[in-house]
């Protein structure tokens, strides 16, 4: 009998991974292209059909070798129906059904979901938030996605669309943002809105990466935007932990680099706003899984589904 692998997608909106993974979730292929480079939706959808060929033909696999591809979306994704309802940083997407578009060019079994809810699975199945049972696992980049595991099991909601953390109201007046909506956390802390922030106290172009470093060397004013962006992160998590009396917060993705100064912040402002009782036991985690977290969740998707 052949071995099986499984293809994983990761689109985020800044980068299309893509890995090819044993069924024990070990990475034996991958490769990282630009988002940016496939503007339209067609282009996209044709690029990841393009990837998915590369990654067998590469390996000498055919259709028979492939468990199946699991893929994960920067946005809402019903996964019962296949449809991606829209991606609120890529735009030209909606209410695409993927799932049948892609079986019909691949000819392979096909699993989507939101990449934060897929980034949770794998954090709790092989990463920090492992042993935990009630869990808001975070990712924080261009856009921020949640996933929420309650009694150990991948809270979905009413049609597929539970875990928006980045799109709680934090303020009634508040900044727009890509959803159409506005005063939401993704426009507070968002990776685009940090450098626009820091471009303009440092009169300069600089990095998220150059940001990071920069507090981790001691810069004050770049240890200052880390820690508002901490206040507003730790203010909503406050809202989460007295709704949900979750037992930990995992935090991954580009933002979260940031490392000790965003995590102190957040964590001082969740113990303030949040209701003792809540509060008082909720551990914040760094995502262990790091970057491979939507990749290694994509995988456990296929061989869970």
């Amino acid at each position: 009998m052949s071995k099986k692998y499984i293809i994983a997608i990761d689109l985020g909106g800044t980068n299309l991974k893509v890995a090819l993974l044993d069924l024990k979730y070990k990475t034996k292929d991958r490769e990282v292209l630009s988002t940016r480079s496939f503007l339209e939706k067609e282009e996209l959808i044709s690029g990841i059909v393009f990837a998915i060929n590369r990654v067998m033909k590469y390996n000498g696999l055919d259709k028979t070798d492939i468990l199946g591809v699991g893929l994960g979306f920067p946005g809402p994704v019903d996964t019962k129906a296949g449809i991606v309802h829209f991606l609120p940083n890529i735009p030209g997407w909606k209410e695409v059904r993927l799932r049948d578009i892609l079986k019909k060019r691949t000819g392979l079994a096909i699993f989507l979901d939101n990449d934060a809810k897929i980034m949770a699975l794998a954090e709790h199945r092989l990463g920090a938030a492992r042993g935990f049972n009630n869990v808001l696992c975070m990712t924080l980049g261009t856009g921020i996605g949640g996933g929420v595991i309650i009694g150990g099991r991948l809270y979905r909601g009413f049609n597929n669309a539970a875990g928006e953390v980045g799109h709680l109201p934090i303020n009634e007046r508040g900044l727009s943002c890509n959803c159409g909506s506005s005063g939401c956390l993704e426009a507070y802390i968002g990776n685009i809105r940090i450098i626009k922030l820091a471009r303009k106290e440092f009169k300069r172009n600089i990095s998220l990466e150059e940001l990071s470093l920069l507090a981790g060397k001691g810069n004050k004013l770049a240890k200052k935007i880390w820690r508002d962006v901490g206040k507003h992160l730790g203010f909503a998590l406050a809202g989460v932990v007295n709704i949900l009396n979750l037992d930990a917060v995992v935090m991954g993705g580009g933002v979260s680099n940031a490392g000790k100064v965003l995590f102190d912040s957040a964590k001082e402002a969740l113990q303030d706003q949040a209701m003792s009782v809540q509060g008082g036991h909720v551990k914040i985690f760094r995502a262990k899984l790091g970057s491979d977290a939507g990749l290694i969740g994509a995988a456990i998707m296929v061989k869970e589904g």
